[in-house]
């Protein structure tokens, strides 16, 4: 369907595809709350679109949408793909909150009405013979001995001659029960209205005047001759009681004898509020989107938490294990599976030592002994204001020195790539961003950024031509124009 979109010249169809490239363009970049914000209330006008078409009460799903967003992105890492598999796999529901009026008309049954109550209830069907629906399935206890508390035995449906002794008792028993419930049902009924209560009906073609036990034919007999009333539409009502009447209150100028201008702020819109910078998190834009994320020996059935919680144990490993002695090698063994052994005691001993094997083989790799050196630094938070955005993230390792700046971020990806031209774009975005902050954090020195792939493991130089250049995709223009 894209490649018909953008193969299309008629109107319709670019101006769909124009729309859609704003959305796509947002997609990537934006928190999920903000992206629902500007589709719904931006030049879209999605929520006014969406209440025309549907209704009014297309506004309580909308926000709830809007809390879920808010609510994932308090719990998780920020991103369009990891709220929208998480809002599928949720099973929450929506319901209405049936005591809200909002100057609405409620159809529903009585039984539905308990506990609610509204100005005006109409009982618009208050003339049916309650005894026209009786008759249904009986049951009786059971014959055999000992059985006659714990089972029911149904019966089909049969004549009158045929029900003798218990099917009469068990007939007679249902046909009170029914009755006593037909009468609490008006109760019910009558007792939700605050102001008004409108009894009405409708007779069928045969009949002459409401069953004698149906609610109009019982409530009429508290109204007298002298309260019927002329009706232009029915003819006649009857009416109990005084019609509510809305109070008039004057107004308070005229009440206080004031003559007073009012101030001409009052017909001035509110200004609009000035949009803060929303923050731009690193870690958001380098998702894993491959489909081949790592395998947690031992962990059969591992599902997507399971490999997350894999790749997060062995980041944890990598920042506490360089601290500890070089040698012994053992030193560093036992600490990772005793840590292992309490964090991730449920996990077989195959997974734990798979785990701890992999964070080791890092750490021990002379290729990189710089970044595990006693003055590099672990998970360091930063933030920063670059031009109008702000970054803020988490860095795995940094290594700062007088003239560079060496920033790496763990992936453990199963098959991670062998060269630069394979690293998915959403890492490089990752690391553009990251580099730009640190670059308005320490100005004057040079940022090296790279990716370090524990499978294998693998370090990847990401260049500083390609930083530029995803930097200048995000908007991070500041880098750009301090090399130019």
């Amino acid at each position: 369907m894209w490649s018909h979109l953008r193969r299309s010249r008629h109107p319709d169809v670019v101006a769909a595809l124009t729309r859609l490239g704003d959305l796509l363009a947002r997609a990537d970049f934006e928190p999920v709350q903000a992206l629902l914000h500007w589709i719904l209330v931006g030049p879209w006008r999605g929520r006014a679109r969406l209440v025309a078409r549907l209704g009014r009460e297309a506004g309580d799903p909308i926000d709830e949408l809007l809390n879920a967003a808010h609510a994932f992105a308090s719990t998780a890492t920020p991103s369009l793909a990891g709220f929208l598999q998480w809002f599928e796999a949720g099973t929450t529901e929506l319901k209405r909150e049936a005591g809200r009026v909002d100057g609405q008309v409620r159809v529903m049954t009585v039984h539905g009405s308990k506990g609610l109550q509204a100005p005006i209830v109409i009982l618009a069907d208050a003339t049916g013979d309650p005894d026209s629906g009786r008759g249904g399935a009986l049951t009786v206890p059971d014959p055999a001995p000992g059985n006659a508390d714990a089972r029911a035995v149904p019966l089909p449906p049969l004549r009158k001659a045929e029900k003798h002794g218990p099917i009469a008792e068990a007939e007679a028993l249902a046909a009170k029960a029914e009755r006593e419930e037909h009468w609490r049902l008006l109760y019910v009924a009558m007792t939700r209205a605050e102001e008004a209560l409108f009894i009405g009906g409708a007779l069928g073609k045969r009949e002459t005047e409401p069953a004698p036990q149906s609610w109009y034919a019982r409530l009429s007999e508290l109204f007298g001759a002298e309260d019927w009333r002329h009706d232009p539409i029915w003819e006649g009502r009857q009416e109990h009681g005084a019609t509510a009447v809305a109070p008039v209150w004057p107004a308070q100028t005229v009440e206080l004898g004031l003559d007073v201008a009012l101030p001409g702020w009052l017909g001035r819109a509110v200004p609009e509020e000035p949009r803060p910078a929303r923050p731009l998190v690193p870690s958001a834009l380098g998702e894993d989107a491959t489909s081949d994320p790592p395998l947690m020996a031992g962990a059969p059935g591992a599902g997507p938490a399971g490999l997350a919680r894999r790749g997060t144990l062995i980041h944890r490993l990598l920042e506490r294990l360089p601290a500890l002695a070089v040698e012994p090698r053992t030193i560093r063994e036992d600490a990772a599976r005793r840590w292992l052994a309490r964090q991730a005691a449920d996990l077989p001993e195959v997974a734990r030592a798979e785990i701890a094997d992999a964070a080791l083989k890092v750490i021990g790799d002379a290729r990189w002994a710089e970044l595990f050196a006693p003055d590099a630094l672990a998970e360091v938070p930063v933030a920063a204001l670059v031009g109008s955005e702000v970054v803020s993230g988490a860095i795995d390792r940094l290594v700062i020195g007088e003239s560079r700046i060496r920033l790496v971020d763990f992936k453990t990806a199963r098959r991670p790539p062998q060269r630069l031209e394979e690293v998915p774009t959403g890492v490089l975005r990752q690391m553009a961003a990251y580099a730009a902050a640190l670059e308005v954090a320490y100005p004057g020195r040079t940022v090296e950024a790279a990716v370090l792939y524990t499978q294998g493991p693998a370090l990847i130089e990401i260049p500083g031509e390609t930083l530029d250049f995803y930097q200048r995709a995000l908007g991070l223009a500041q880098h750009s124009l301090g090399l130019a």
